[in-house]
């Protein structure tokens, strides 16, 4: 009999059902989370698996030495590498043919991570990261798990050994529990440390997910004890089981993108996972048609089913003409999963697993070497041909920024000029380099970070423009929103000599009053942030103060934006009453139309996808134009020098509004305002800010 046919025969049914649950909740939640908004805890099932399988392996024969450790590197490696790098290399070749080159950096960027198993850590960087948190998801970033468990497989063999050698035969089992038991608890309480104080890295880092690999070693270590018992009462081991499969259920439908994850609350979906491995049950479900086949391919099912989620309605709407994906698409991204599933699962991860040629250690390790190394030179090219091609752009870029065209930009929509009509196709920044194309106060201080505070503490950052000599001294405070004015400050203050100072938040908008973040931590920071801020300015007595934001989350207790307004209309006359207390003129500009609120996602992206059609990125004007409660604050203190700068016409005219005007890109993603265009925004910007140091 072939080994992979032994494998066959000893597979657990019980486990294989699992895998097919696991693997089934990951996609139904990926192609339906508003139907299945715990889906992603099929991860969680996934880890418990590879880490009971994987223990119990390493338990039965444990490794004495460097060569035993090369031989299980070596069995992962023909086992995972084959169909993984397939899968990258496949999905990196279809963005370059589908996606807009604007993903293509990002996607090379994570495939290139994925290829060597740190993509999880590239991902926990991301999401700290403002700018590339705003990025559309990549096509591999799925294999943010698979790094996570090649992590598991790295370290775990090695403390294995490190015990074995370190613990006498007679108590090796106590020293596996209690060595084992110790990186579980320590994890764990890192899980739920970090879950509450950063949730976005806490996600994907492999410290807050090590605890549940290790919750399925420890039960390895009971296996031998969990068999008897079940063998011995089958139907209580069946109820065991049931109660498992309940629980992971249950959490599958009860959970959602709100629930602080993993912390404490990814210990139920471990538990029910454990309980089924646990219960050796044999249950009459595990035969139903197509369950052992979905266990067996879940590991290919899991590959293939993102970039197709991410890739194919592109694709398809080549011929279809919408990138939105539709039922058919839905349909059609299922089936090619499974097909594809199917044929990598025959063709290549068993093919691969038992070696015609070699099942030597040095010869696999050396091959998935090259086969990593290959993924990872075609992601190099890729974002070197993406570097080269922004570096052509920056030289046409630096036409518009000298201002010698006044029909670039904001200038188009200026009906005192006499500008041709808003179809240039030659757009500048280019798409490509659109997306890089952001105000200074992202990267301007002097260590070469950025002049926004973050979550969770919210640390008040100070940073200067303009003439540092200038005798006008000019504030800017908000959120990311008065962040994008600044290059159009930045080129008044040019012209006048005037001084900036920025106070800026990442996603905290500067009202008096609490917000939803994921985290208390995050909502008290973001409070102590606006007080902060507005009785430190209010108290250094600037020339003006240039105030915007986004209204982007709720407040707390409220579960929408639009519920809120009335509370940050009250929190934003609480913010401008303390700036203007000591007399300081205040100019409150209304906040730019937001793209994204008509479902385009991203406007260098949509630019890029209809490359000879820019007007095919905008949109009705009333349904962009969103609501803003700093202006209705504003108004009730016109008295106190507060005054209002609407420059909305400069964004749209009576109807539409643009994702290009006149030659040049409006947004740098979804809703934030590209440096460029930010830029011809001053002659426009201008005459609010002289009208208010007037009245000073």
């Amino acid at each position: 009999m072939t080994d992979h046919a032994t494998k066959r025969r000893e597979a657990r049914a019980d486990i294989q059902a699992l895998r097919a649950l696991a693997v089934g909740l990951v996609v139904v939640y990926h192609l339906f989370p508003s139907r299945l908004t715990g889906g992603f805890i099929g991860v969680d099932t996934f880890f418990v698996i590879s880490g009971f399988l994987i223990t119990l392996h390493l338990v039965e024969k444990p490794p004495r030495g460097g060569r035993d450790l090369l031989a299980f590197w070596a069995r992962r490696a023909r086992r995972l590498l084959p169909a993984s790098l397939t899968v990258l290399a496949a999905t990196l070749g279809a963005a370059w043919l589908f996606l807009p080159e604007t993903q293509w950096e990002t996607t090379a960027v994570h495939t290139r991570a994925a290829a060597l198993y740190y993509a999880n850590w590239q991902l926990a960087a991301d999401v700290v990261d403002y700018l590339a948190a705003e990025n559309e998801p990549s096509p591999v970033q799925h294999f943010w798990s698979l790094g996570v468990e090649e992590q598991f497989y790295l370290g775990w063999p090695v403390l294995l050994l490190a015990l074995t050698v370190l613990v006498p035969v007679a108590h090796r089992l106590r020293g596996y529990w209690l060595g084992l038991g110790a990186v579980v608890v320590a994890s764990l309480v890192w899980s739920v440390h970090l879950t509450a104080s950063e949730p976005a890295a806490a996600y994907f880092v492999t410290w807050t997910r090590l605890w549940e690999l290790g919750a399925g070693g420890l039960l390895a270590l009971a296996a031998p004890t969990a068999r008897r018992w079940a063998e011995q009462r089958p139907r209580g081991a069946n109820a065991v089981a049931v109660a498992g499969w309940c629980l992971i259920l249950v959490t599958a439908f009860l959970y959602t993108d709100r629930t602080p994850f993993p912390g404490w609350h990814a210990a139920l979906p471990v538990v029910g996972s454990a309980l089924v491995i646990a219960a050796h049950s044999r249950m009459r479900v595990y035969d139903v048609p197509g369950v052992q086949w979905l266990g067996d391919v879940s590991y290919a099912v899991y590959l293939w089913h993102w970039p197709l989620i991410v890739i194919a309605p592109i694709a398809l709407s080549k011929v279809a003409g919408s990138p939105e994906r539709g039922s058919l698409d839905t349909l059609l991204i299922l089936v090619a999963t499974l097909v594809l599933a199917g044929l990598t699962k025959v063709h290549i991860e068993d093919r691969f697993r038992t070696p015609t040629w070699s099942r030597r250690a040095v010869p696999s390790l050396v091959s998935g070497g090259v086969g990593m190394a290959v993924v990872v030179a075609l992601a190099t090219s890729l974002v070197a041909t993406v570097n080269a091609q922004q570096r052509e752009d920056r030289t046409a870029l630096e036409a518009i920024l000298d201002g010698s065209d006044p029909c670039a930009g904001a200038g188009a929509l200026d009906p005192a000029r006499s500008c041709p009509p808003n179809d240039n196709t030659d757009l500048v920044p280019s798409p490509l380099l659109a997306s890089e194309d952001w105000s200074d106060a992202y990267d301007k201080r002097p260590d070469g970070r950025s002049c926004f505070a973050g979550s969770s503490r919210f640390k008040v950052v100070e940073c200067t423009f303009g003439d540092p000599d200038g005798t006008v001294d000019v504030v800017l405070v908000g959120n990311s929103h008065a962040g994008q004015w600044l290059p159009a400050l930045q080129s008044i203050a040019e012209r006048r000599h005037w001084r900036i100072t920025t106070y800026l938040a990442s996603m905290c908008t500067a009202a008096d009053l609490p917000q939803y973040f994921d985290t208390e931590g995050s909502t008290a920071g973001c409070i102590d942030w606006t007080r902060e801020v507005s009785e430190s300015v209010a108290q250094d007595k600037p020339d003006l103060v240039v105030f915007t934001n986004r209204t982007g989350r709720p407040a707390l207790d409220e579960t929408s934006v639009e519920e809120s307004a009335p509370k940050y209309t009250a929190g934003f006359r609480k913010t401008l009453g303390v700036l203007t207390s000591t007399g300081v003129p205040v100019v409150v500009i209304r906040d730019t139309p937001i793209p994204i609120q008509d479902g385009i996602d991203d406007i260098p992206d949509c630019l890029a996808l209809h490359d000879d059609d820019p007007a095919a990125c905008s949109g009705p004007r009333d349904v962009w134009e969103s609501g803003d409660p700093s202006i209705a604050a504003a108004r009730q203190l016109a008295d106190r020098g507060v005054s209002i700068a609407d420059l909305t016409d400069s964004l749209c005219d009576e109807t539409t509004c643009w994702g290009a005007i006149g030659g040049v890109v409006v947004y740098a993603d979804g809703h934030h305002l590209t440096n460029t265009y930010s830029h011809t925004l001053a002659p426009q910007l201008a005459p609010y800010l002289l009208k208010a140091l007037g009245r000073r």
